[in-house]
């Protein structure tokens, strides 16, 4: 994913640990109230925050997030680097043919096959209001060392850093 450098310089952490992740879990709510999450690849984290996706505009998600005032969660998570990123904000839907034409890229093929010219084609981006980030520093051994240790003495490992960062 391309990330470039935030304007608000808290959200530079969160930029550093989500631009290898790409996956994000989007969560929405539905029609019956319930948490719906699904798998988006993040093509851009800009430089105000926003995190952009492509979709399908016929896709529920849509509606959904059209339905429950543009509410959505991002959930980035890189298990082997022990780093783990939330993100709530608001999302919108744009037809934006110069930002898809931007963001366009040989993987979006495989899952819009007609290309960036199908009118079903929209851009989603996400405003980040709110990020938490959990970020380990240690390697996986020290982890594994420091769980243990707090299983021996039960006091709670100490696992990095975790921030709250609101933009």
């Amino acid at each position: 994913m391309e990330t470039k450098t935030q304007k608000n310089p808290q959200l530079d952490k969160v930029r550093d640990i989500i631009e290898d992740i790409r996956i994000a879990m989007m969560t929405t709510i539905d029609e019956q109230g319930n948490l719906v999450s699904r798998p988006m690849a993040a093509q851009q984290m800009d430089e105000d925050g926003t995190i952009w996706f492509f979709t399908q505009r016929s896709s529920p998600k849509v509606d959904q997030i059209d339905n429950n005032q543009h509410r959505v969660n991002l959930a980035f998570v890189s298990v082997s680097d022990a780093s783990y990123v939330s993100v709530s904000g608001t999302a919108d839907e744009l037809d934006d043919r110069a930002k898809i034409d931007e963001l366009w890229n040989p993987q979006a093929k495989a899952w819009f096959p007609k290309g960036k010219d199908d009118p079903d084609l929209i851009l989603l981006k996400v405003h980040t209001d709110m990020a938490e980030y959990w970020n380990a520093s240690d390697s996986t051994m020290v982890r594994f060392f420091q769980q243990a240790t707090a299983a021996i003495t039960g006091n709670p490992p100490k696992m990095g850093e975790n921030e709250k960062v609101y933009n």
